[in-house]
């Protein structure tokens, strides 16, 4: 089997009003934009990924025709190695091999999950927000959370003085599962800068939170600080989660090197593809490490990740939620939407990653 052909698409998919992520300071996000690829094989078989986007796109199709065109799509290994040259030098290809896992699964009769050696099971899902609110309107969220079945939330917090709206939520929800995402990690500077805390901040927060019994406390410093998350984490017990946005294995790798982490969240899409993603899994397992991804990106993202999950038995899966955004804009670009059930979610169970793409969107792509 080889490439023969990669198809880009720009999509975009407007809100019913919009969001303001802490990752994008100042911008509020009224649309769903994503790059969608499908890779063509001589056998009929056709891949699918997409990454996430901003206005106007990135348009990498060509490079990607240069570098894979001709490659047998089985052999992950020596494709990564060609995308490692696209990371040098333009967006971040991880996701690519997404595509290729897809047509393997195809290829194969079963679902990327059991091509990598995992049974298919309910994982517990956590409900993520995206943006900073005052307690009350957090309290009547988590109570709608509650109703639909999930038993745990992720607030956001920017700031020291948030730690009240977590005490509130406490307060209000003592046996629910809540986890603190600070977002200190990353961000992209289209308006704003982000506020960055130094170590003493971030220890000082950490502290704040040590009462709350909370799951975890997540990117309380910029990602490549792997010697300030290891001693963030020997200095507090609140357990420190992050790794979703390194670029790459190596990146991610150092995490585990530095025993900087509790917690490791690298996004299949974003930080490492499925195949690495699967043996980063493992270590993180020999060191007694959770494995929990980050997802919040597209249908499609949460698909890969969802089976990347499944094979390493996470213990709990990202289920982004913060109204106008929900399932459905996030799996705008599929036929179906990948829900939750009563708070647990399963792998599709299609051949590769188990999900078809709604061609009327692509009908209508830029």
């Amino acid at each position: 089997m080889e490439i023969t052909g990669i198809e880009q698409y720009h999509l975009a998919y407007d809100l019913d009003g919009s969001h303001d992520p802490t990752w994008v300071p100042g911008y509020p996000q009224g649309s769903h934009e994503c790059e969608l690829f499908e890779i063509k094989t001589d056998e009929g078989i056709t891949g699918i990924t997409a990454s996430p986007s901003i206005p106007g796109g990135f348009d990498y199709g060509d490079t990607l025709r240069l570098l894979l065109l001709g490659e047998d799509p089985h052999d992950v290994a020596r494709i990564r190695r060609k995308l490692a040259s696209l990371d040098l030098l333009g967006p971040r290809p991880w996701h690519i091999e997404v595509g290729l896992w897809d047509i393997i699964g195809k290829d194969a009769g079963k679902p990327v999950h059991e091509v990598l050696g995992g049974t298919s099971q309910e994982i517990p899902a956590y409900a993520s927000t995206s943006e900073v609110q005052p307690a009350d309107e957090r309290i009547a969220y988590v109570e709608d959370r509650l109703d639909e079945g999930f038993e745990a939330v992720k607030l956001r917090i920017t700031a020291r003085e948030d730690v009240k709206i977590v005490r509130e939520v406490r307060e209000a929800f003592p046996d629910l599962t809540l986890m603190v995402d600070a977002n200190k990690g990353w961000a992209i500077r289209a308006i704003e800068e982000e506020e960055q805390w130094s170590f003493a901040e971030a220890l000082a927060v950490a502290r704040d939170l040590e009462p709350f019994d909370i799951g975890w406390l997540e990117e309380p410093l910029p990602r490549h600080d792997y010697r300030g998350y290891a001693r963030l984490r020997d200095r507090t017990d609140v357990p420190i989660a992050g790794g979703e946005f390194n670029d790459g294995p190596h990146e991610v790798r150092e995490l585990l090197r530095h025993d900087a982490v509790d917690v490791l969240q690298p996004d299949a899409m974003l930080a490492t593809g499925i195949q690495e993603g699967a043996a980063i899994a493992a270590s993180a397992h020999e060191q007694g490490i959770r494995f929990i991804p980050h997802t919040w990106t597209n249908g499609v993202g949460f698909a890969a990740n969802l089976h990347m999950m499944t094979a390493a038995r996470s213990p709990w899966c990202e289920f982004p939620m913060e109204p106008p955004w929900t399932p459905d804009v996030r799996d705008f670009l599929l036929t179906d939407t990948i829900d939750h059930d009563g708070g647990t979610v399963t792998p599709p169970d299609g051949p590769g990653l188990g999900i078809e793409l709604d061609r009327s969107v692509l009908d209508e792509a830029e």
